[in-house]
């Protein structure tokens, strides 16, 4: 029979994975609805923003300027949530998030994923930070097949970062078909399966915006 102390761990790692949830979605109401201050309430208070800034009223300011950049209505769907939590206070996840965004010419479609660091701070988490892990962005009419899938309109094509983040995608196109001769790795350690999946490579830098070829750089 599991000890009062096990229950409590486990109830308060329910509360953890489903309070996280919470923060991907209330994510994205609160940014297609146009709602800064929720939205930068979602972050640590100390929280880096592009240009060398923090806290969360220059998180607003950046917010403020990039969601009126070309853009006009959105819709982020939050897809599958991965989530890991290290220890009572600091997890890390990753979440998709298939997008529609409305510009005065065309109808963008979006596809990305987010990878994220958590904070519990008094009780409650927040986001750390968010590094948004581009896979295609393109007119809807004209959808992304080939190379250069990031085809915002009137920017040039490049190349998102979504699968250079994840060391199994050259991996996997480097092998030979059925010639897999490795043995099968062990699962991943409760709390560990993004770090393994990412070979514990270190957190990519980019362009938050998804717009910047040539320097992609995180806050």
């Amino acid at each position: 029979m599991a000890s009062l102390a096990d229950l409590q761990a486990r109830i308060e790692r329910l509360e953890a994975l489903d309070e996280i949830r919470q923060l991907a979605a209330k994510y994205a109401v609160a940014l297609d609805m146009r709602d800064l201050d929720a939205l930068v309430n979602l972050f640590v208070e100390d929280v880096r923003v592009p240009g060398k800034r923090r806290g969360r009223a220059a998180l607003r300011d950046w917010y403020d300027v990039e969601m009126r950049r070309d853009l006009i209505g959105s819709a982020h769907g939050v897809l599958g949530h991965v989530i890991d939590i290290h220890d009572a206070d600091n997890a890390t996840g990753l979440v998709y998030s298939r997008n529609d965004l409305e510009t005065e010419s065309v109808w963008v479609i979006e596809m990305l994923a987010y990878l994220d660091s958590y904070r519990r701070r008094e009780g409650h988490w927040y986001f750390v930070k968010r590094i948004p892990l581009f896979w295609y962005e393109s007119d809807i009419t004209d959808p992304p097949v080939g190379l250069q899938k990031m085809r915002w309109p009137g920017r040039p094509r490049h190349d998102g970062g979504l699968h250079d983040a994840f060391p199994s995608w050259q991996e996997f196109w480097k092998a030979e078909p059925g010639r897999l001769e490795s043995p099968v790795r062990a699962p991943a350690p409760v709390g560990e399966w993004l770090r393994a999946l990412r070979r514990g490579a270190a957190d990519p830098r980019v362009d938050p915006t998804g717009r910047d070829v040539a320097d992609r750089r995180n806050p």
